[in-house]
């Protein structure tokens, strides 16, 4: 969406469109959010780095900071000067976290599923053309994969990501790939269109998709859908660990394991025996 603003005459009223003042608004609080967004996915950046790694002036982060930390949504660190997210930004994402039963349904199974296996399982769902990490389960090995709840990943280098694209209608599929930039991580990465849609119909026929060392060299998740009432792939479930525990020995238990979970929150959540026919 473009918003349009009248160089001339005086401001139109809210019925007639934004004027000067709150266009100036919006490219404030937009400005907000990429700072936000910076911070949240950071573990502490000092004023200056996110002047530099956002292209913005010292003196509008730190407008932006102290306006953000007077409602408790940024926070900085006396001793290091680093900014992190506050608690209002917690209660912000925990508001959204109940908008669904389904991590709270998942919670156990997590952690089951990270018992069973020795390693980190995830919950996530499809936001826009990206996954949206939930929650997680972390192992206590040393060597582990992390991806905190409000993490984003590509959809065509992630297991969770592939597992949705497989058992997306094939319109939204046609688009998102259309729409899609296939970005490349690693060499193992799938950037032609054709070979990822023919792994698609693999992880469909199989049950499960593989991250095959596609986002982090050294690095494999395997996943599978949770299924809605509606019969769609409403999330997905997965373990991701380090290839060298991950092996190709490994795979079909941990498959198996990671299928079971997602059929037991597919029932759950009321899901129909079959995936939705596309």
């Amino acid at each position: 969406m473009s918003v349009q603003i009248r160089k001339r005459g005086r401001p139109r009223g809210r019925a007639g469109g934004l004027g000067a003042e709150d266009s100036g608004g919006i490219r404030a609080l937009d400005r907000a959010l990429d700072i936000l967004d910076l911070i949240a996915m950071s573990n502490g950046l000092t004023l200056t780095e996110i002047a530099q790694r956002l292209d913005m002036a010292p003196s509008t982060v730190h407008r932006v900071l102290v306006t953000l930390a007077a409602r408790g949504v940024a926070e900085s660190d006396s001793q290091s000067q680093a900014w992190h997210v506050g608690p209002t930004a917690f209660r912000h994402g925990s508001a959204f976290m109940r908008r669904s039963g389904l991590v709270e349904r998942a919670r156990p199974l997590l952690r089951q599923l990270m018992e069973v296996t020795g390693e980190t399982a995830n919950l996530g769902i499809l936001n826009g053309d990206a996954v949206l990490f939930l929650s997680q389960a972390e192992t206590h090995e040393t060597i582990r994969a992390f991806f905190p709840p409000g993490t984003r990943s590509a959809l065509h280098a992630s297991g969770i990501g592939k597992a949705l694209l497989a058992h997306a209608r094939p319109t939204d599929l046609k688009r998102m790939l259309r729409e899609m930039r296939l970005e490349r991580f690693t060499d193992m990465t799938l950037t032609d269109p054709q070979a990822l849609l023919e792994d698609l119909g693999q992880i469909r026929a199989r049950g499960y998709s593989l991250d095959n060392e596609e986002r982090t060299p050294g690095m494999r998740c395997i996943a599978a859908p949770i299924f809605d009432l509606a019969g769609e792939a409403a999330a997905g479930i997965s373990v991701s660990g380090p290839t060298l525990r991950m092996s190709d020995a490994r795979l079909a238990a941990i498959s198996d394991a990671v299928i079971a979970a997602a059929r037991e929150l597919s029932f759950g959540m009321a899901a129909r025996k079959e995936p939705k026919e596309s």
